[in-house]
């Protein structure tokens, strides 16, 4: 029998096809497979999709990571006060990686050492951070970013390559890296085995801590490179930067069949999964639904596939 996870991914594929087609064939003029709007899906894919190619590989180690926004909106904050300062933008690009990697850090050294579950510790977090935030964040025009005196760094993160925005081949690129670590690196059998069965991989000799902080720190850099990505693009510091990603990035892995209980998933999952939500909230806009019901829209379609996934898997395992 082939591996669960490929069937599993497969179904994943069948959803994605199936979304895309449909709403190719429902959208007035067909507008929504014009390059235009594919442009901006681009867009609205990568600057999400990069932190949850992190989340899929945390929660496949057996963590959960709610404190995305907020690291998100802190970190966005850091490069605002940091740009305001006249400090160089490759500097302050590095420092803002710097904070997400402390994040990380933090998150998984209070989950691991502390013996907390990551639901406790990433809740308190999220809280922490957006406190800080939202007291020291400036008002009105200091907001504003201009990243116009140095275009090289503006191109490095929004610009186009062939016409294909640079925020996309930054999520293929780490989608790559992610995808040869998790599935031909001994880390990504650690992380499979972490997330499975924790004191089996301790029998074992793996540092099953070092392997969830590890992944909690990939998260809090991947949200910092995403901050800076949207902050670069807007322009601008806005205090709901990243709202709800925390509950979108996790009912996307769950659409690639990343598993709630850790030890399953794969990369292919998590990027096909990472682009169906999306592309449901993009779809949508073209559609005679109210913009009010798209959340229940995007809920339901988590139910279906969900159980869509489930079911493939018991279909191979009675096989």
């Amino acid at each position: 029998m082939r591996p669960i996870a490929y069937y599993r991914s497969l179904s994943t594929l069948a959803a994605f096809i199936a979304v895309f087609v449909s709403f190719a064939s429902l959208s007035p003029g067909h507008y929504f497979v014009a390059w235009g709007n594919i442009e901006i899906l681009l867009v609205m894919i990568s600057e999400f999709c990069v932190i949850l190619l992190g989340v899929g590989l945390l929660m496949i180690s057996g963590e959960f990571d709610l404190s995305i926004p907020s690291t998100l909106l802190f970190c966005s904050f850091v490069f605002l006060k940091l740009h305001n300062m006249g400090l160089n933008l490759f500097l302050s690009a590095f420092i803002v990686f710097g904070v997400g990697l402390l994040i990380g850090l933090v998150n998984g050294l209070i989950t691991t050492k502390g013996r907390i579950p990551s639901f406790i510790t990433t809740l308190a977090t999220m809280m922490l951070w957006a406190g800080i935030t939202s007291i020291f964040a400036p008002p009105g025009a200091e907001r504003a970013i201009d990243v116009s005196a140095l275009p090289l760094f503006r191109d490095i993160f929004i610009g186009e390559v062939w016409g294909v925005p640079v925020q996309f081949l930054w999520f293929m690129l780490f989608t790559l890296i992610l995808g040869i670590l998790l599935h031909f690196h001994k880390l990504g059998c650690w992380i499979y085995v972490t997330g499975d069965n924790k004191e089996a991989a301790r029998a074992m000799g793996i540092n099953t801590d070092l392997v969830k902080i590890i992944c909690f720190m990939l998260v809090g850099f991947l949200c910092a490179f995403s901050a800076i990505m949207q902050i670069i693009r807007v322009e601008a510091f806005h205090v709901v930067l990243g709202n709800l990603y925390e509950l979108q990035a996790i009912a996307a892995c769950v659409i690639g069949a990343v598993s709630l209980f850790g030890g399953r998933g794969s990369v292919l999952g998590c990027f096909l999964g990472a682009i169906i939500i999306p592309m449901i909230q993009n779809g949508i806009v073209f559609l005679p639904i109210p913009v009010a019901g798209t959340a229940a829209f995007v809920g339901m379609a988590i139910v279906v596939f969900a159980f869509l996934s489930t079911f493939a898997e018991m279909k191979m395992i009675r096989k």
